[in-house]
C-alpha cells in the first residue's frame, strides 16, 4: 500500500497528559517534568475495587453524551469541527469518511446498566446495547459531524488506532475520498482494567518501560484523531507495515519475527533506509514479553542506537486508542525544531535480557526530526508499524 500521498493535517486528542494538544504538547517535553521523573497516571481503585493502580484517567470529563467514550470523543472532535466544515464544503460531506479503532466502545455503561438490573430487574432510562456496539464510535463522529461517507470500527485491540490511520490512507489511495478522520479510542471500564489484572499483566505502581524492574502495563484512556488528505500538509505518512504472526491468542513471538518484518515493510513502503528513522516510538508496554520482544526486532531492523522512548507511564495503555494517540505523539516531535523527544519514564536500570537500545529514553535526537516511526503490537500477533516524515513547507 503506498501511502506517499497521504498527509496529516488537524491533529487532536484528549489523555491523562492533558484535555487539548497544547497541553498534551507541553506535558510530553517538559524539560521540568525530566527533573522530576513524574508521572500523570492516577492512583485509583475505581475500576479495580479493593485493589488501588495507576490508571491514565482523564480528569474532569464532562459527560457530554451517551458513553464516556462518546464524551472523550466529543472533547477530542470540538478543534476539528471548523475544518471538517470547510472540507465539507469544499468536497461535499459524502466524499468524507470516519475510521476510528477502539476496543471498549460503550462497555463501561453496559457494565453499571447490568449491575442496575441485577439489583433492580431494570435497566437505566436510556440504557440501549447499541451503546456498546464497535460501530458506535465511528457512527458517532460521523452524526456529529454530518459526514456521509464510509464509516466503520476497527478493533484489533492495541493496534487499532493504527490500523485505523493505514485504513484511511488505502481510500484516500483508493480515491474513494478525499478526506478522512481516523484515530481511536477507549475508555476506562472493569473489563479492560479487571481482564488484563487476570492476565497478571498489571502493574500496581507507575510502569516501568524496559527497566529490569519492569511489572506490567497500566491502563489508560484517549481519544485521538487526526485528518487525512491526499493535500500536501505538514507531515506525511511516508510507510506503513502490517503483520500477523499468530504466535499466541495474548503473547508475543519471542523472537520478534512479526514486529522485524512490520517495521521492515514500512521502511520499504516509505523508501527510507533503517539510518534514516530519527525516532522511534516504541509500543512499549512494560510486560516481560513484549519488552524482550520488542528490544531485538528494533536492534535487528533499525540498530542499537535509534533514539527512542516508550510513553506509556504518561498516557497509560490507551488499548485501542494507543496506536493513534502515539502517531500523535510522534507528530509534535516532528513539528518541534529543537529536537527534543517525547520523554520516558523510568528508573534506568537496564535489563540485560534485552537487546540494549544505547538511545532508550535519549531527550534529544541526533539531528532534527525527518522521519520518526510508531510501532503497536496486539493480541494475536497482529503488529502495525507507521512511518512519519515531516515535510518541508
Amino acid at each position: 500500500m503506498a501511502a506517499n500521498s497521504c498527509y496529516l493535517h488537524q491533529v487532536s486528542a484528549i489523555c491523562a497528559l492533558g484535555a487539548d494538544i497544547a497541553t498534551i504538547n507541553e506535558q510530553l517535553f517538559s524539560a521540568q517534568q525530566f527533573k522530576t521523573n513524574k508521572s500523570p497516571l492516577t492512583i485509583t481503585d475505581a475500576f479495580s475495587p479493593g485493589r488501588p493502580l495507576p490508571i491514565g484517567l482523564v480528569a474532569n470529563l464532562p459527560l457530554t453524551a451517551d458513553t464516556r467514550n462518546n464524551s472523550l470523543l466529543d472533547a477530542a472532535l470540538e478543534p476539528l469541527r471548523a475544518p471538517v466544515e470547510a472540507l465539507k464544503t469544499r468536497f461535499g460531506a459524502q466524499r468524507i469518511a470516519v475510521i476510528l479503532g477502539s476496543s471498549t466502545s460503550g462497555i463501561a455503561e453496559g457494565e453499571a446498566a447490568i449491575a442496575q438490573h441485577l439489583k433492580t430487574g431494570s435497566f437505566p432510562p436510556g440504557f440501549h446495547y447499541q451503546q456498546q456496539e464497535m460501530s458506535a464510535p465511528s457512527e458517532y463522529v460521523a452524526k456529529s459531524l454530518q459526514v456521509h461517507g464510509p464509516v466503520w470500527t476497527i478493533s484489533t485491540a492495541c493496534t487499532s488506532g493504527a490500523k485505523a490511520i493505514a485504513s484511511g490512507a488505502r481510500l484516500l489511495d483508493l480515491g474513494i475520498c478525499d478526506a478522512v478522520i481516523v484515530g481511536g479510542v477507549d475508555s476506562l471500564c472493569h473489563l479492560t482494567v479487571e481482564g488484563f489484572l487476570a492476565l497478571s499483566a498489571v502493574s500496581d505502581q507507575v510502569c516501568n518501560p524496559f527497566s529490569l524492574n519492569r511489572r506490567g502495563i497500566n491502563i489508560g484512556e484517549a481519544a485521538a484523531l487526526i485528518i487525512l488528505s491526499r493535500e500536501p500538509g505538514p507531515v506525511k505518512l511516508a510507510g506503513v507495515g502490517e503483520t500477523s504472526d499468530a504466535h499466541h491468542v495474548s503473547a508475543p513471538d519471542p523472537e520478534g519475527k512479526g514486529a522485524v518484518a512490520a517495521m521492515s515493510i514500512a521502511l520499504a513502503n516509505a523508501k527510507v533506509q533503517p539510518s534514516q528513522i530519527d525516532y522511534v516510538n516504541l509500543h512499549g508496554t512494560a510486560t516481560d514479553q513484549n519488552d524482550r520482544m520488542e528490544s531485538l526486532a528494533v536492534a535487528q531492523v533499525l540498530g542499537n542506537d535509534v533514539p527512542c522512548s516508550s510513553t506509556k507511564a504518561l498516557t497509560g495503555h490507551t488499548l485501542g486508542a494507543a496506536g493513534a494517540l502515539e502517531a500523535i505523539l510522534c507528530y509534535l516531535a516532528l513539528m518541534r525544531t529543537d529536537k527534543q523527544l517525547p520523554r520516558h519514564l523510568w528508573d534506568g536500570e537496564t535489563d540485560p535480557q534485552l537487546a540494549k537500545l544505547t538511545q532508550l529514553g535519549a531527550q534529544t535526537a541526533h539531528q532534527p526530526l525527518t522521519y520518526a516511526m510508531s510501532n503497536s503490537f496486539a493480541f494475536g500477533g497482529n503488529n502495525i508499524s507507521l512511518i512519519l516524515e515531516r515535510c518541508n513547507e
